[in-house]
């Protein structure tokens, strides 16, 4: 990768050098999705491919590769590439009998380095009645939201409702007010930044205390991948919701706990005691609002109840892990280690990113993160978007992620594996239907069990 001079504003943040730095051939840091449309014709996945690679031209971020700089010291920047040429990444393919297979072959493959780090592979379904896209974007180049709007921007325009106003605020005093004195500005900032990096690091070295490895969740740099994805009833989740409070995101995470306790059961590892430690990302970042781009970034660690046999107590579990978290914040507690990245210079990202890399596995043994998508349906060449499974990175050391959106009353997760370390992933997504289906069970049933005291 060739080095040039940049101005400081096309810096790369902290975190995104961070991704950029750790990415090694057997674990590539790109997120995607994969987005199963409705073929309106049997030239659609030509047509759509077509409007992928036009659109693209326009799109500002798309155009964005990474280069070196000499300073700051181990420092990147993004920059426009000179001569763009949209429909090197945009690829359609021979038409594929499952979507999933194929996009966990494309998923193994990093982004080139030397380019705009994103890629968009259409693929056409060999029944003719759909195609898949597959995006893939370096984690350096957007987080989950930014990646969303960097898609978005490439599908059929669509009319979103207007942003709420949000209300003035009151403005500041002309003169400052009397008051105690305080530590100048930038010593303030640094003494308070020095503080909350210790918290981090203190919260950090108590999360790898007493940990208990989970085998099933471990894995070496095979660099293989598969996907699955599985698609259930939002009304459902919402049911549950309402029987036992909460929020969607907590029923969510407590379906994966469920769904690991079978798949480890199944496969023979047993699930008795296990606790895995699941990190919970936490956007900073505001929709609809002007936002620079790369990653704003924090989350929550939560130890995941799998080793518990009662489905609701596993789902209270996971509801007070997630109101703990939030009482404290998101730039607190070991799950904020993101925000260590802008404690460290930019050299230290360079040479140590291989360190961090490794240390990903000793911190957490499985992300589960959620990703947004608008309420409206989506279209590409006049066809429907019927499913959208999006798909994190993996770490270095684990075996399994877990990516989850809502989309038009469906719940939609996507699973990406290691495939030498996880050959049975269709077992896991099977959990995955069977956890929720148990959980409206069990609200149903004592939900019928109330009434019928009530009425006694």
């Amino acid at each position: 990768m060739t080095t040039s001079p940049a101005p400081t504003s096309d810096l790369l943040a902290p975190l995104d050098l961070a991704f950029w730095n750790i990415e090694t051939a057997e674990h590539p840091m790109h997120l995607g999705a994969l987005g199963v449309f409705g073929a309106e014709g049997p030239d659609a996945a030509g047509r759509a491919a077509s409007l992928l690679a036009e659109r693209a031209a326009t799109v500002p971020g798309l155009r964005m590769r990474i280069r070196s700089v000499w300073l700051p010291p181990g420092g990147a920047r993004r920059e426009r590439a000179p001569g763009f040429e949209p429909r090197e990444h945009v690829r359609t393919a021979a038409p594929v009998d499952d979507f999933h297979a194929a996009a966990g072959e494309l998923m193994r493959r990093p982004l080139d380095r030397d380019r705009p780090p994103w890629e968009a592979h259409v693929l056409p379904g060999a029944d003719g009645g759909t195609f898949a896209v597959l995006f893939k974007f370096h984690h350096a180049l957007a987080d989950g939201l930014r990646a969303l709007t960097l898609a978005a921007a490439l599908l059929d325009p669509v009319d979103l409702p207007p942003a709420r106003p949000r209300p003035a605020a009151p403005a500041a005093p002309r003169w400052p007010l009397p008051g105690p004195r305080r530590l100048p500005g930038l010593a303030r900032e640094t003494l308070s930044g020095l503080g909350q990096a210790l918290g981090i690091g203190a919260s950090v070295a108590r999360a790898t205390l007493g940990v208990r490895s989970c085998r099933a969740l471990t894995s070496g740099a095979t660099g293989t991948r598969a996907t699955a994805g599985v698609v259930l009833d939002l009304d459902d989740v919402h049911r549950v919701r309402k029987a036992v409070g909460g929020t969607v995101n907590d029923v969510l995470i407590a379906v994966v706990a469920g769904a690991l306790r079978r798949w480890l059961d199944e496969r023979g590892d047993g699930s008795e005691g296990v606790e895995p430690r699941a990190l919970i990302p936490v956007s900073r970042r505001r929709p609809r609002t002007a936002q620079p781009p790369g990653n704003r970034l924090s989350g929550y660690l939560v130890r995941l109840p799998v080793g518990d046999e009662d489905p609701l107590a596993r789902l209270r579990d996971v509801r007070a892990a997630m109101d703990r978290n939030k009482e404290a914040g998101p730039e607190r507690g070991a799950g904020a280690v993101a925000l260590l990245a802008e404690h460290v210079p930019s050299i230290g990202h360079r040479v140590g990113g291989p360190a961090v890399a490794q240390a990903a596995r000793l911190l957490f043994d499985i992300l589960v993160t959620s990703v947004p998508l608008p309420g409206v349906g989506l279209r590409l060449g006049g066809c429907p978007l019927a499913e959208v499974y999006p798909l994190a990175p993996l770490a270095r050391g684990q075996s399994l992620a877990v990516a989850v959106s809502t989309y038009r009353g469906r719940v939609h997760y996507g699973l990406l594996a290691d495939a030498t370390a996880v050959p049975d992933l269709d077992l896991l997504a099977r959990g995955l239907r069977e956890e929720l289906a148990e959980l409206v069970a069990v609200c149903a049933r004592e939900a019928g069990l109330e009434t019928g005291a009530a009425a006694t």
